[in-house]
């Protein structure tokens, strides 16, 4: 194993260290795994918190910010936060108008914020949960009942933080929310697998001429192991599946070209023209777009393409101001 640690033990603790020291508008605990956006306190606006496994980076700590979270709960190495942890997240943030959880439909993810928002509901917070199911590779998984939260975990953090910046109401917020994950779907492709920290061997197995199609971002089986093709037939393979769930032709979209973690900007280009390509092609249109590894899996190789069919309502949420470690235009 390879990896630019310490010691395996220590990986998000000394990662969250890292955070807190390159942003210290952030409040960051390493011990308790919170980190917290400090500059709405008192405001009254609804604050939106995120949280899961940590190997995924930017996401989510890296989208706390002005105009996106609130808060993120970061849990071990591909393993949920815990109620505790989420619950002193929220209560953290909570400013008198609501909370929102944004959750990625992982099983542990689910139960652990729904008794989060248990015990915060106890303390007279009120909370609204929307749960991220947008990747189409899979109906089930060995980490969920239903679809995988994946890529479009980020629109949805991006325009229900947007929305909640304008100071809508929790019901506002939550709507928008649902809104874009009902409008959004994913699917990723994996070239090499990862190696978690604590285990010291990768996830998976891969053959030298090997890919994963439809790859979860933990490493989970996809749809079927394929020999390794073009990047254009790599993007066809990925946005048939998507087009056969949620039809593209005649919508403008919001396009993600996401790097699992390992794969360097140039592929990631190079993969977005073929999505262009493809968009064109099947008589859709790019509105709005991002290229770069925002929700990755450790160093995975491969990566996976996110779209979100627009309304002029959600892009103009999705063009308002954002500053976040990983995020930021128009401030």
């Amino acid at each position: 194993m390879r990896k630019l640690i310490n010691d395996p033990a220590d990986v998000v603790t000394d990662a969250l260290r890292g955070l807190a020291a390159a942003h210290p508008s952030l409040r960051v605990d390493p011990e308790n795994r919170t980190i917290v956006r400090t500059d709405t306190a008192g405001s009254g606006k609804v604050a939106l918190v995120s949280g899961g496994g940590s190997g995924h980076e930017p996401l989510h700590g890296g989208f706390v910010g002005y105009g996106m979270l609130d808060a993120a709960a970061p849990g071990e190495v591909f393993t949920s936060p815990v109620p505790d942890q989420i619950l002193a997240a929220t209560t953290a943030v909570h400013g008198g108008a609501g909370v929102l959880h944004v959750v990625k439909n992982y099983t542990g993810d689910v139960l652990n914020f729904r008794m989060a928002a248990e015990l915060a509901e106890d303390e007279d917070i009120e909370v609204a949960t929307v749960v991220v199911n947008d990747d189409v590779a899979v109906e089930d998984s060995t980490f969920t009942a239903g679809r995988r939260g994946t890529g479009a975990t980020l629109f949805v953090e991006k325009i229900a933080g947007a929305r909640a910046e304008e100071g809508a109401d929790l019901a506002a917020v939550a709507e928008v929310a649902r809104e874009v994950n009902e409008r959004s779907r994913s699917f990723g492709v994996a070239l090499s697998p990862c190696t978690v920290p604590a285990a010291g061997r990768p996830t998976f197995e891969l053959g030298e001429n090997e890919m994963e199609l439809g790859i979860g971002i933990h490493g989970e089986p996809g749809r079927e192991r394929a020999t390794i093709r073009p990047a254009a037939e790599i993007v066809d393979v990925a946005l048939t599946a998507i087009d056969a769930d949620m039809p593209l032709a005649g919508e403008e979209l919001l396009v993600l070209v996401n790097g699992m973690g390992g794969t360097p900007l140039i592929e990631q280009y190079i993969a977005f023209a073929a999505v262009s390509d493809w968009l064109a092609g099947h008589g859709a249109t790019i509105g709005r777009s991002l290229v770069g590894p925002y929700v990755t899996s450790l160093e995975m190789a491969g990566c996976m393409v996110s779209v979100c069919r627009l309304t002029p309502e959600l892009a103009r949420l999705w063009d308002a101001p954002v500053e976040t470690p990983a995020l930021r235009w128009g401030r």
